[in-house]
């Protein structure tokens, strides 16, 4: 048996319910085979694999608040701190009803990969609670932040560990969780990404997944001879990653005709009206099935996914596994010639197989989405400067960072024999840099 199949035997006995985690670690692994087989011995001396997939440390915790009512509420919370070869753990806090243990190791391993990625110094983690922010009231959010903050405290710092924000955790939420580190510590640190502009906040943070997922797609077409204007973009999701895609994409000329939440989606044909989905989700914080009340002539698709619009391009910017073998069939069966990742994990790997075997432009998310965390971490550094960078001066930054992923991912699955294979490209970029770091610093 190989070394790459032994590692991950072992896991699926030891994990055999966190299927997330699994997925991710055999689409990684997979595609590291070339440099697996060429330095098996070596890496198999030092367990090198072994140590890669178990996190560092796993932080579990209850937490309890007091509700409106005055009832006690009890959640669980959680911090995995993956891997730090390459400089303190940093990713985002998820607050959602399905967040477990195996869903926030899958999101803190893929971390790792896209941290490196960037260039940047920083390891990956992951963490967050499940508890649901939507419809509770400010005072229960806070309470809620406050208590998770109480235990969280002790694991993180500015050169330890550095959350930022993902599903569920938006500006309101980092917000009372920096004011309660603050209130613990004493100290005015970057501890977490993602701050308001008033208190060490970076701008283009908010933009910064979803242009940076659309300067990768740009690159990526660009350099295959072909352009975004005039093309028919679909997208999923509503949250900042899909509304500030769908911006990036008409400046760039493109036509995006959905957009998405978990009850639904719209299909517009003449193309989204960014400024009325910018109510609904940022202002409103409604269902995106109020956009019929703006733009009659749209169509609402209850508890369906945009993938059999017929596009050009598609962008899924919402959740893990919304794309499965069936729908990427239906996506390719309808003319889609480019797929870039503004989610984590969104294609299952039936999908991705499908995606790499048809020939297309394919760009997974630790390539494709690695936009926001690059400006967290140009907010620690400016954190760490005491400086203010401007809009241009941060958005120039991260598309020079999202043009060198492309470079660096191109580059390595060409050296590999796997040339326009950016699955294979994403996952041994990052890999050679962690590896080599991981070997540099001995067994720890």
């Amino acid at each position: 048996m190989s070394y790459i199949s032994e590692v991950y035997e072992t896991l699926t006995v030891k994990y055999p319910h966190e299927k997330e985690f699994l997925q991710a670690v055999k689409e990684v692994l997979d595609s590291l085979a070339p440099v697996i087989e060429a330095n098996e011995e070596r890496y198999r001396r030092i367990s090198l694999l072994e140590r890669l997939v178990e996190p560092e440390r796993i932080i579990s915790f209850r937490v309890p608040w007091v509700d409106d009512n005055g009832k006690v509420q009890v959640n669980r919370g959680y911090r995995v701190q993956f891997n730090s070869a390459i400089g303190p753990y940093k990713g985002g806090l998820r607050f959602h009803p399905s967040v477990n243990q195996g869903i926030l190791k899958f999101l803190g391993f893929e971390q790792i990969f896209k941290n490196s990625l960037t260039g940047l110094p920083i390891g990956g983690g992951k963490g967050g609670s499940d508890f649901d922010p939507h419809g509770k009231s400010d005072r229960e959010v806070m309470a809620f932040c406050q208590s998770f903050m109480n235990e969280l405290y002790r694991h993180i710092g500015a050169d330890e560990d550095v959350p930022a924000g993902d599903i569920g955790v938006g500006a309101r939420e980092i917000g009372y969780l920096y004011g309660q580190y603050k209130r613990l510590t004493g100290l005015y640190e970057g501890v977490l990404t993602g701050k308001g502009l008033s208190y060490g906040g970076s701008l283009t943070r908010t933009e910064a997944t979803g242009y940076g997922l659309l300067y990768i797609t740009d690159e990526m077409i660009r350099r295959a001879g072909k352009s975004i204007e005039g093309k028919t973009i679909v997208v999923s999701g509503s949250g900042n990653v899909a509304i500030f895609a769908i911006e990036k994409a008409y400046q760039l000329g493109g036509k995006v005709v959905t957009a998405s939440d978990s009850n639904g989606y719209i299909y517009d044909a003449n193309g989204i009206n960014l400024d009325v989905l910018k109510k609904i989700k940022l202002q409103d914080r409604a269902r995106i099935k109020e956009y019929l009340n703006y733009v009659p002539a749209a169509e609402y698709h209850e508890n369906e996914k945009p993938w059999n619009v017929k596009c050009d391009i598609a962008l899924p910017c919402a959740t893990q596994n919304e794309i499965n073998g069936e729908s990427a069939r239906t996506l390719l069966g309808n003319g889609c010639w480019c797929v870039a990742e503004g989610a984590n994990m969104p294609s299952d790997l039936e999908a991705i197989e499908q995606f790499v075997n048809s020939g297309i432009l394919y760009m997974p998310a630790k390539a494709a989405n690695a936009g926001g965390v690059s400006v967290s971490a140009l907010e620690m550094s400016q954190n760490s400067q005491r400086l203010s960078w401007t809009f241009e001066e941060v958005d120039a930054r991260l598309k020079e960072i999202m043009k060198n992923i492309y470079n660096k991912v191109s580059a390595s699955a060409e050296k590999y024999g796997y040339k326009g294979n950016f699955v294979v490209g994403a996952n041994i970029a990052g890999f050679e840099k962690v590896a080599e770091a991981m070997e540099a610093q001995g067994i720890v």
